[in-house]
Protein backbone atom coordinates (compact mmCIF):
# COMPACT_ATOMS: atom_id res chain seq x y z
CA UNK A 1 0.00 0.00 0.00
CA UNK A 2 1.80 3.08 -1.35
CA UNK A 3 -0.56 5.91 0.48
CA UNK A 4 -2.83 5.73 3.39
CA UNK A 5 -5.76 3.72 3.07
CA UNK A 6 -8.89 5.92 3.62
CA UNK A 7 -12.41 4.21 4.97
CA UNK A 8 -13.99 3.37 1.56
CA UNK A 9 -10.82 2.33 0.36
CA UNK A 10 -10.13 -0.04 3.38
CA UNK A 11 -13.87 -1.51 3.00
CA UNK A 12 -13.36 -2.22 -0.29
CA UNK A 13 -10.33 -4.11 -0.29
CA UNK A 14 -10.64 -5.90 3.17
CA UNK A 15 -14.83 -6.56 2.67
CA UNK A 16 -15.25 -6.45 -0.29
CA UNK A 17 -15.93 -8.13 -3.40
CA UNK A 18 -15.48 -12.34 -3.81
CA UNK A 19 -13.98 -11.57 -7.05
CA UNK A 20 -11.02 -9.38 -5.07
CA UNK A 21 -10.57 -12.89 -2.85
CA UNK A 22 -9.89 -15.61 -5.75
CA UNK A 23 -10.91 -18.41 -2.58
CA UNK A 24 -13.47 -20.83 -2.31
CA UNK A 25 -16.33 -21.76 0.35
CA UNK A 26 -15.95 -23.33 3.51
CA UNK A 27 -17.37 -26.76 2.40
CA UNK A 28 -13.78 -28.31 3.92
CA UNK A 29 -15.34 -27.79 7.15
CA UNK A 30 -17.79 -30.78 6.82
CA UNK A 31 -14.80 -33.14 6.02
CA UNK A 32 -13.40 -32.09 9.70
CA UNK A 33 -13.38 -35.69 11.74
CA UNK A 34 -15.89 -35.97 14.85
CA UNK A 35 -14.54 -35.22 17.87
CA UNK A 36 -14.99 -38.18 20.28
CA UNK A 37 -16.75 -37.76 23.82
CA UNK A 38 -13.33 -38.72 25.54
CA UNK A 39 -11.49 -36.13 23.88
CA UNK A 40 -14.16 -33.54 24.75
CA UNK A 41 -13.75 -34.55 28.45
CA UNK A 42 -11.41 -31.82 30.65
CA UNK A 43 -8.76 -33.55 33.06
CA UNK A 44 -10.40 -33.48 36.48
CA UNK A 45 -8.75 -30.79 38.24
CA UNK A 46 -8.45 -28.13 35.32
CA UNK A 47 -10.43 -25.47 36.06
CA UNK A 48 -13.90 -25.89 34.42
CA UNK A 49 -16.06 -22.47 33.47
CA UNK A 50 -19.90 -22.04 32.97
CA UNK A 51 -21.40 -24.80 31.04
CA UNK A 52 -22.69 -22.43 28.44
CA UNK A 53 -19.51 -21.00 27.70
CA UNK A 54 -17.28 -23.91 28.08
CA UNK A 55 -17.50 -25.82 24.73
CA UNK A 56 -16.87 -22.61 23.22
CA UNK A 57 -13.70 -22.20 25.17
CA UNK A 58 -12.95 -25.62 24.25
CA UNK A 59 -13.27 -25.11 20.43
CA UNK A 60 -10.62 -22.25 20.72
CA UNK A 61 -8.02 -24.38 22.67
CA UNK A 62 -8.50 -27.15 20.39
CA UNK A 63 -8.73 -25.84 17.09
CA UNK A 64 -5.31 -25.53 14.97
CA UNK A 65 -3.65 -21.83 14.48
CA UNK A 66 -4.09 -22.50 10.85
CA UNK A 67 -7.59 -23.45 10.80
CA UNK A 68 -9.34 -21.28 13.59
CA UNK A 69 -10.00 -17.91 11.98
CA UNK A 70 -12.19 -20.07 9.10
CA UNK A 71 -13.75 -22.15 11.56
CA UNK A 72 -14.96 -19.14 13.69
CA UNK A 73 -16.20 -17.20 10.68
CA UNK A 74 -17.99 -20.19 10.20
CA UNK A 75 -19.68 -20.43 13.85
CA UNK A 76 -20.06 -16.63 13.18
CA UNK A 77 -22.26 -17.31 10.05
CA UNK A 78 -24.35 -19.68 12.09
CA UNK A 79 -25.02 -17.12 14.61
CA UNK A 80 -22.34 -16.72 17.37
CA UNK A 81 -22.38 -13.43 18.70
CA UNK A 82 -19.93 -10.88 19.50
CA UNK A 83 -19.98 -11.17 23.13
CA UNK A 84 -19.51 -14.80 23.49
CA UNK A 85 -16.32 -14.96 21.05
CA UNK A 86 -14.66 -12.12 23.34
CA UNK A 87 -15.78 -13.90 26.45
CA UNK A 88 -13.90 -17.37 25.27
CA UNK A 89 -11.09 -15.51 24.22
CA UNK A 90 -10.74 -14.42 27.47
CA UNK A 91 -11.31 -17.58 29.40
CA UNK A 92 -9.08 -19.94 26.87
CA UNK A 93 -6.19 -17.22 27.25
CA UNK A 94 -6.52 -17.32 31.43
CA UNK A 95 -6.70 -20.93 31.25
CA UNK A 96 -3.88 -21.85 28.92
CA UNK A 97 -1.14 -18.95 29.48
CA UNK A 98 0.74 -18.61 32.72
CA UNK A 99 0.54 -14.76 33.51
CA UNK A 100 4.11 -15.39 34.73
CA UNK A 101 5.57 -12.93 33.29
CA UNK A 102 3.13 -10.64 32.97
CA UNK A 103 4.05 -10.06 29.66
CA UNK A 104 5.34 -11.56 26.93
CA UNK A 105 2.88 -14.32 25.91
CA UNK A 106 1.13 -13.25 28.23
CA UNK A 107 -0.18 -10.29 25.95
CA UNK A 108 -2.71 -12.52 24.42
CA UNK A 109 -4.63 -11.90 27.86
CA UNK A 110 -3.89 -8.39 28.18
CA UNK A 111 -4.66 -7.66 24.23
CA UNK A 112 -7.96 -8.74 24.36
CA UNK A 113 -9.47 -5.67 25.73
CA UNK A 114 -7.38 -3.85 23.94
CA UNK A 115 -9.05 -4.90 20.31
CA UNK A 116 -12.27 -4.98 22.39
CA UNK A 117 -11.93 -1.07 22.48
CA UNK A 118 -10.66 -0.93 18.87
CA UNK A 119 -13.45 -2.69 17.82
CA UNK A 120 -16.31 -0.14 19.47
CA UNK A 121 -14.35 2.06 17.79
CA UNK A 122 -15.12 0.78 14.21
CA UNK A 123 -17.78 0.29 12.17
CA UNK A 124 -19.92 -2.44 12.34
CA UNK A 125 -18.33 -3.88 8.50
CA UNK A 126 -14.93 -3.58 10.74
CA UNK A 127 -15.84 -4.67 13.77
CA UNK A 128 -14.57 -8.27 13.24
CA UNK A 129 -11.50 -7.76 12.92
CA UNK A 130 -9.63 -6.54 15.82
CA UNK A 131 -11.08 -9.40 17.05
CA UNK A 132 -9.90 -12.15 14.52
CA UNK A 133 -6.27 -10.65 14.73
CA UNK A 134 -6.46 -11.59 19.08
CA UNK A 135 -7.61 -14.90 18.03
CA UNK A 136 -5.19 -16.09 16.15
CA UNK A 137 -2.37 -13.95 18.45
CA UNK A 138 -3.77 -16.21 21.27
CA UNK A 139 -2.76 -19.45 19.17
CA UNK A 140 0.93 -18.44 19.16
CA UNK A 141 0.62 -17.43 22.58
CA UNK A 142 -0.73 -20.83 23.38
CA UNK A 143 1.79 -22.22 21.00
CA UNK A 144 4.53 -20.45 23.43
CA UNK A 145 3.03 -21.51 26.67
CA UNK A 146 3.24 -25.24 25.38
CA UNK A 147 6.91 -24.80 24.73
CA UNK A 148 8.03 -23.59 28.23
CA UNK A 149 5.87 -26.26 30.23
CA UNK A 150 2.08 -26.42 28.86
CA UNK A 151 1.12 -24.12 32.23
CA UNK A 152 -2.67 -25.07 32.60
CA UNK A 153 -4.83 -23.26 35.35
CA UNK A 154 -6.07 -25.95 37.82
CA UNK A 155 -9.18 -26.44 39.72
CA UNK A 156 -9.55 -24.42 43.09
CA UNK A 157 -9.53 -26.17 46.34
CA UNK A 158 -13.19 -25.67 47.25
CA UNK A 159 -12.75 -26.88 50.58
CA UNK A 160 -10.40 -24.12 52.05
CA UNK A 161 -12.22 -20.86 49.76
CA UNK A 162 -13.73 -18.71 52.83
CA UNK A 163 -16.78 -17.41 52.93
CA UNK A 164 -18.88 -14.06 52.50
CA UNK A 165 -16.98 -11.24 54.63
CA UNK A 166 -13.90 -13.12 55.55
CA UNK A 167 -13.28 -13.57 51.45
CA UNK A 168 -12.12 -9.86 52.07
CA UNK A 169 -9.81 -10.27 54.68
CA UNK A 170 -8.06 -12.95 53.64
CA UNK A 171 -7.59 -11.38 50.39
CA UNK A 172 -6.16 -8.74 51.84
CA UNK A 173 -4.04 -10.52 54.47
CA UNK A 174 -2.84 -12.80 51.56
CA UNK A 175 -1.69 -9.87 48.65
CA UNK A 176 0.38 -8.17 52.06
CA UNK A 177 1.64 -11.22 52.62
CA UNK A 178 2.75 -11.80 48.83
CA UNK A 179 1.04 -15.18 49.47
CA UNK A 180 0.44 -17.21 46.18
CA UNK A 181 -1.61 -20.33 47.80
CA UNK A 182 -3.80 -18.18 50.20
CA UNK A 183 -4.36 -15.75 48.03
CA UNK A 184 -5.91 -18.28 45.29
CA UNK A 185 -8.67 -19.35 47.31
CA UNK A 186 -9.39 -15.73 48.91
CA UNK A 187 -10.23 -14.40 45.56
CA UNK A 188 -12.25 -17.13 44.43
CA UNK A 189 -14.35 -16.70 48.04
CA UNK A 190 -14.18 -12.72 46.92
CA UNK A 191 -15.74 -13.61 43.57
CA UNK A 192 -18.19 -15.58 44.71
CA UNK A 193 -19.25 -12.59 47.88
CA UNK A 194 -18.55 -9.35 46.42
CA UNK A 195 -19.57 -6.35 44.10
CA UNK A 196 -18.02 -6.31 40.90
CA UNK A 197 -17.29 -2.63 42.48
CA UNK A 198 -15.81 -3.81 45.81
CA UNK A 199 -13.73 -6.43 43.89
CA UNK A 200 -12.15 -3.83 41.08
CA UNK A 201 -11.47 -1.70 44.55
CA UNK A 202 -9.52 -4.05 45.85
CA UNK A 203 -7.08 -4.66 43.61
CA UNK A 204 -6.72 -1.00 42.53
CA UNK A 205 -5.39 -1.03 46.43
CA UNK A 206 -2.47 -3.23 44.74
CA UNK A 207 -2.07 -2.96 40.92
CA UNK A 208 0.43 -0.42 41.52
CA UNK A 209 1.90 -0.68 44.48
CA UNK A 210 5.44 -2.29 42.86
CA UNK A 211 6.78 -1.75 39.60
CA UNK A 212 8.14 -5.19 39.09
CA UNK A 213 6.46 -6.67 35.21
CA UNK A 214 7.21 -2.73 33.15
CA UNK A 215 3.48 -1.76 34.30
CA UNK A 216 1.43 -4.75 33.62
CA UNK A 217 0.38 -5.13 36.57
CA UNK A 218 -1.93 -1.94 36.78
CA UNK A 219 -2.56 -2.95 32.70
CA UNK A 220 -4.35 -6.41 33.55
CA UNK A 221 -5.72 -4.92 36.47
CA UNK A 222 -7.68 -2.44 34.02
CA UNK A 223 -8.13 -4.52 30.79
CA UNK A 224 -9.68 -7.80 33.18
CA UNK A 225 -11.95 -5.65 34.51
CA UNK A 226 -13.36 -3.73 31.55
CA UNK A 227 -13.33 -6.49 30.08
CA UNK A 228 -15.22 -8.19 32.07
CA UNK A 229 -18.22 -5.50 32.03
CA UNK A 230 -18.33 -6.06 28.84
CA UNK A 231 -18.65 -10.17 28.99
CA UNK A 232 -20.77 -10.40 32.31
CA UNK A 233 -19.62 -11.11 35.91
CA UNK A 234 -20.22 -14.56 36.12
CA UNK A 235 -17.01 -14.77 33.81
CA UNK A 236 -15.38 -13.40 36.64
CA UNK A 237 -13.57 -15.83 39.44
CA UNK A 238 -11.07 -17.40 36.39
CA UNK A 239 -10.10 -14.21 35.72
CA UNK A 240 -9.36 -13.12 39.05
CA UNK A 241 -7.45 -16.04 40.18
CA UNK A 242 -5.69 -15.00 36.95
CA UNK A 243 -5.01 -11.59 37.68
CA UNK A 244 -4.25 -12.28 41.50
CA UNK A 245 -1.30 -14.58 40.55
CA UNK A 246 -0.24 -12.28 38.45
CA UNK A 247 -0.20 -9.37 41.30
CA UNK A 248 2.27 -11.45 43.28
CA UNK A 249 4.37 -11.98 40.70
CA UNK A 250 8.19 -11.04 42.46
CA UNK A 251 10.08 -11.90 39.27
CA UNK A 252 12.42 -13.80 41.86
CA UNK A 253 12.82 -11.37 44.49
CA UNK A 254 12.83 -12.42 48.18
CA UNK A 255 9.26 -12.33 49.24
CA UNK A 256 8.81 -8.40 49.83
CA UNK A 257 6.68 -8.48 52.86
CA UNK A 258 9.99 -9.16 54.34
CA UNK A 259 12.31 -7.00 52.62
CA UNK A 260 12.96 -4.11 51.24
CA UNK A 261 13.28 -4.12 47.64
CA UNK A 262 13.88 -0.74 45.34
CA UNK A 263 10.71 -2.06 43.17
CA UNK A 264 8.38 -1.53 46.78
CA UNK A 265 10.41 1.66 47.67
CA UNK A 266 8.19 4.35 46.16
CA UNK A 267 5.28 2.30 46.44
CA UNK A 268 5.83 2.41 50.32
CA UNK A 269 6.82 5.97 50.51
CA UNK A 270 3.73 7.28 48.46
CA UNK A 271 1.32 5.01 50.61
CA UNK A 272 2.60 7.26 54.02
CA UNK A 273 2.80 10.42 51.62
CA UNK A 274 -1.12 10.27 50.45
CA UNK A 275 -2.09 11.16 53.47
CA UNK A 276 -0.33 14.56 53.12
CA UNK A 277 -2.23 15.77 50.21
CA UNK A 278 -4.74 18.80 51.55
CA UNK A 279 -8.75 17.52 51.95
CA UNK A 280 -9.92 19.08 48.88
CA UNK A 281 -7.16 18.02 46.64
CA UNK A 282 -9.73 17.50 44.05
CA UNK A 283 -10.69 21.02 43.57
CA UNK A 284 -8.12 22.82 42.62
CA UNK A 285 -7.72 24.99 39.39
CA UNK A 286 -6.18 24.02 36.00
CA UNK A 287 -2.76 25.65 35.27
CA UNK A 288 -0.55 25.03 32.36
CA UNK A 289 2.35 26.35 34.02
CA UNK A 290 1.56 23.51 36.99
CA UNK A 291 1.81 21.02 34.05
CA UNK A 292 4.90 22.70 32.88
CA UNK A 293 6.80 21.87 36.43
CA UNK A 294 5.37 18.19 36.47
CA UNK A 295 6.72 17.80 32.92
CA UNK A 296 10.35 19.02 34.31
CA UNK A 297 10.13 16.69 37.27
CA UNK A 298 9.59 13.69 35.27
CA UNK A 299 12.98 14.47 32.94
CA UNK A 300 15.17 14.62 35.18
CA UNK A 301 13.96 13.77 38.78
CA UNK A 302 14.13 10.48 40.95
CA UNK A 303 10.77 8.44 41.59
CA UNK A 304 10.86 10.36 45.07
CA UNK A 305 11.13 13.45 43.30
CA UNK A 306 8.15 13.13 41.05
CA UNK A 307 5.66 12.17 43.46
CA UNK A 308 6.78 14.87 45.75
CA UNK A 309 6.18 17.10 43.04
CA UNK A 310 3.16 16.65 42.65
CA UNK A 311 2.35 16.97 45.96
CA UNK A 312 3.23 19.87 46.30
CA UNK A 313 1.23 20.68 42.96
CA UNK A 314 -1.74 19.39 44.57
CA UNK A 315 -1.23 21.16 48.16
CA UNK A 316 -0.68 24.53 46.13
CA UNK A 317 -4.12 24.29 44.79
CA UNK A 318 -3.62 22.90 40.94
CA UNK A 319 -6.21 20.48 39.93
CA UNK A 320 -5.38 16.84 39.42
CA UNK A 321 -6.25 17.38 35.58
CA UNK A 322 -2.88 19.28 35.33
CA UNK A 323 -1.15 16.67 37.30
CA UNK A 324 -2.29 14.05 34.69
CA UNK A 325 -1.53 16.47 31.85
CA UNK A 326 2.09 16.26 32.73
CA UNK A 327 1.67 12.51 33.38
CA UNK A 328 0.68 11.86 29.75
CA UNK A 329 2.59 14.25 28.02
CA UNK A 330 5.68 13.38 30.23
CA UNK A 331 5.42 9.48 28.74
CA UNK A 332 4.66 11.02 25.39
CA UNK A 333 7.87 12.53 25.29
CA UNK A 334 9.40 9.68 27.37
CA UNK A 335 8.73 7.77 23.79
CA UNK A 336 9.76 10.68 21.58
CA UNK A 337 13.08 10.35 23.25
CA UNK A 338 13.58 6.48 22.82
CA UNK A 339 11.59 4.77 21.07
CA UNK A 340 10.79 1.34 22.30
CA UNK A 341 9.02 -1.69 24.37
CA UNK A 342 10.24 0.27 27.95
CA UNK A 343 8.88 4.11 26.69
CA UNK A 344 5.58 2.78 25.27
CA UNK A 345 4.82 1.57 28.30
CA UNK A 346 4.84 4.47 29.87
CA UNK A 347 1.94 4.94 27.90
CA UNK A 348 -0.01 2.20 28.20
CA UNK A 349 0.85 2.17 32.35
CA UNK A 350 -0.85 5.72 32.56
CA UNK A 351 -3.80 4.84 30.51
CA UNK A 352 -4.28 1.66 33.01
CA UNK A 353 -3.65 3.86 35.74
CA UNK A 354 -5.45 6.98 34.79
CA UNK A 355 -8.95 4.52 34.05
CA UNK A 356 -8.56 2.88 37.30
CA UNK A 357 -8.13 6.46 38.83
CA UNK A 358 -11.15 7.77 37.51
CA UNK A 359 -13.39 4.77 38.03
CA UNK A 360 -12.42 3.78 41.40
CA UNK A 361 -14.62 5.73 44.43
CA UNK A 362 -11.88 5.28 46.88
CA UNK A 363 -10.21 8.17 47.65
CA UNK A 364 -7.30 7.04 49.68
CA UNK A 365 -6.36 4.55 46.79
CA UNK A 366 -7.25 7.53 43.89
CA UNK A 367 -4.45 9.73 45.84
CA UNK A 368 -2.19 6.79 45.71
CA UNK A 369 -2.71 5.46 41.77
CA UNK A 370 -1.92 8.99 41.10
CA UNK A 371 1.04 9.63 42.96
CA UNK A 372 2.60 5.98 41.89
CA UNK A 373 2.39 7.09 37.93
CA UNK A 374 4.17 10.22 38.95
CA UNK A 375 7.05 7.94 40.48
CA UNK A 376 6.67 4.86 37.44
CA UNK A 377 7.53 7.59 35.07
CA UNK A 378 11.03 8.60 35.23
CA UNK A 379 11.32 4.56 35.86
CA UNK A 380 10.77 4.40 31.91
CA UNK A 381 13.13 6.79 31.08
CA UNK A 382 16.41 4.95 29.94
CA UNK A 383 19.32 6.66 28.61
CA UNK A 384 18.38 8.79 26.09
CA UNK A 385 20.68 10.71 24.16
CA UNK A 386 17.53 12.66 22.36
CA UNK A 387 16.43 16.10 24.77
CA UNK A 388 13.19 16.89 23.01
CA UNK A 389 10.84 18.56 24.89
CA UNK A 390 7.16 17.90 23.78
CA UNK A 391 5.80 21.25 25.31
CA UNK A 392 8.59 22.85 22.92
CA UNK A 393 7.83 21.50 19.44
CA UNK A 394 6.95 23.64 16.98
CA UNK A 395 4.50 22.80 13.75
CA UNK A 396 6.70 22.26 10.34
CA UNK A 397 4.26 23.34 7.28
CA UNK A 398 2.33 20.22 5.06
CA UNK A 399 3.42 20.51 1.39
CA UNK A 400 -0.28 18.76 1.11
CA UNK A 401 -3.75 20.43 1.91
CA UNK A 402 -7.13 18.08 2.19
CA UNK A 403 -7.05 14.66 1.95
CA UNK A 404 -3.80 14.36 1.03
CA UNK A 405 -2.35 16.37 4.15
CA UNK A 406 -3.53 13.49 6.01
CA UNK A 407 -1.62 10.62 3.80
CA UNK A 408 1.45 12.87 3.76
CA UNK A 409 1.61 12.52 7.68
CA UNK A 410 1.44 8.55 7.67
CA UNK A 411 3.59 8.13 4.48
CA UNK A 412 6.34 10.29 7.03
CA UNK A 413 5.39 8.00 9.82
CA UNK A 414 7.09 5.25 7.89
CA UNK A 415 9.59 7.77 6.48
CA UNK A 416 10.79 9.94 9.40
CA UNK A 417 8.69 10.41 12.85
CA UNK A 418 9.75 13.75 13.97
CA UNK A 419 9.06 14.96 10.99
CA UNK A 420 5.39 13.84 10.86
CA UNK A 421 4.86 15.02 14.69
CA UNK A 422 5.91 18.20 13.60
CA UNK A 423 3.09 18.27 10.27
CA UNK A 424 0.82 16.29 12.55
CA UNK A 425 0.55 19.60 14.86
CA UNK A 426 0.26 21.48 11.77
CA UNK A 427 -2.74 20.08 10.70
CA UNK A 428 -4.83 19.14 14.35
CA UNK A 429 -4.30 23.43 14.53
CA UNK A 430 -7.10 23.19 11.59
CA UNK A 431 -8.71 20.48 12.81
CA UNK A 432 -9.24 20.28 15.85
CA UNK A 433 -11.56 17.41 15.84
CA UNK A 434 -9.61 15.00 14.42
CA UNK A 435 -11.68 12.02 14.03
CA UNK A 436 -10.19 11.52 10.85
CA UNK A 437 -6.59 11.15 11.93
CA UNK A 438 -7.53 8.69 14.34
CA UNK A 439 -9.91 6.84 12.36
CA UNK A 440 -7.02 6.43 9.44
CA UNK A 441 -4.98 5.71 12.35
CA UNK A 442 -6.98 2.57 13.26
CA UNK A 443 -7.03 0.95 10.05
CA UNK A 444 -3.22 1.07 9.89
CA UNK A 445 -3.08 -0.83 12.60
CA UNK A 446 -5.87 -3.69 11.36
CA UNK A 447 -3.47 -3.98 8.03
CA UNK A 448 -0.13 -3.69 9.67
CA UNK A 449 0.06 -4.17 12.91
CA UNK A 450 2.01 -6.98 14.01
CA UNK A 451 2.10 -7.29 17.94
CA UNK A 452 -0.38 -6.62 21.04
CA UNK A 453 1.81 -3.68 21.65
CA UNK A 454 0.34 -1.79 18.17
CA UNK A 455 -3.59 -2.66 19.61
CA UNK A 456 -2.52 -1.98 23.31
CA UNK A 457 -0.49 1.51 22.47
CA UNK A 458 -3.00 2.80 20.00
CA UNK A 459 -5.92 2.20 22.01
CA UNK A 460 -4.51 3.53 24.97
CA UNK A 461 -3.56 6.95 22.67
CA UNK A 462 -6.82 7.14 20.63
CA UNK A 463 -8.73 7.09 24.33
CA UNK A 464 -6.39 9.31 26.36
CA UNK A 465 -6.25 12.14 23.54
CA UNK A 466 -9.68 13.48 24.78
CA UNK A 467 -8.51 12.80 28.66
CA UNK A 468 -5.64 15.79 28.17
CA UNK A 469 -6.68 19.45 28.48
CA UNK A 470 -6.98 20.99 24.64
CA UNK A 471 -3.90 22.92 25.38
CA UNK A 472 -1.88 19.95 25.77
CA UNK A 473 -3.88 16.83 23.81
CA UNK A 474 -2.68 18.02 20.56
CA UNK A 475 1.58 17.49 21.41
CA UNK A 476 0.23 14.04 22.79
CA UNK A 477 -1.85 12.76 19.55
CA UNK A 478 1.36 14.33 17.48
CA UNK A 479 3.90 12.10 20.01
CA UNK A 480 1.92 8.87 19.15
CA UNK A 481 3.07 9.03 15.52
CA UNK A 482 6.39 7.27 17.22
CA UNK A 483 4.45 3.85 17.99
CA UNK A 484 1.80 4.13 15.90
CA UNK A 485 2.07 2.20 12.06
CA UNK A 486 2.92 4.75 8.66
CA UNK A 487 1.18 3.90 5.10
CA UNK A 488 4.24 2.92 3.48
CA UNK A 489 4.86 -0.06 6.48
CA UNK A 490 4.29 -3.59 5.36
CA UNK A 491 0.78 -5.72 5.39
CA UNK A 492 0.73 -7.97 7.97
CA UNK A 493 -1.48 -10.16 5.80
CA UNK A 494 -3.78 -11.13 8.75
CA UNK A 495 -7.01 -8.86 6.54
CA UNK A 496 -6.77 -11.09 3.03
CA UNK A 497 -7.26 -13.92 5.52
CA UNK A 498 -10.17 -12.96 7.62
CA UNK A 499 -11.72 -11.08 4.78
CA UNK A 500 -11.46 -14.84 3.20
CA UNK A 501 -12.87 -16.46 6.28
CA UNK A 502 -15.81 -14.19 6.66
CA UNK A 503 -16.24 -13.72 2.68
CA UNK A 504 -15.60 -17.89 1.75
Amino acid sequence: MNVLTTRRRFLKTTIGGSALLGLGDLGFLAQLRPVSAAEAKLESDVVRFHPEIEPLVRFLEDTPRERLLEEVAAKIKRGLSYRDLLAALLLAGVRNIQPRPVGFKFHAVLVVNSAHLASLSSPDAERWLPIFWALDYFKSSQAQDVKEGDWTMRAVDESKIPAGQKAKQAFIEAVENWDETAVDVAVSGLARSASAQEIFESFCRYCARDFRELGHKAIYTANSWRTLQCIGWQHAEPVLRSLAYALLDRTGDANPAKNDLPADRPGRRNFELRANLRDDWLDGKVERAATTEMLQAIRQGSAVETSAKAVELLNRGVAPQSIWDGLFDGAGELLMREPGIRSLHAVTCTNALHFAWQHCGSDVTRRYLLLQNAAFLPLYRGNAKEKVHIDELQAAPLKSSGPQALEEIFAEITKDRMDAALKLLAWLKENPQPKEFLDAARVLIFLKGRDAHDYKFSSAVLEDYQHLSPVWRDRYLAASVFNLRGSGDSDNGLVTRTRAALQG
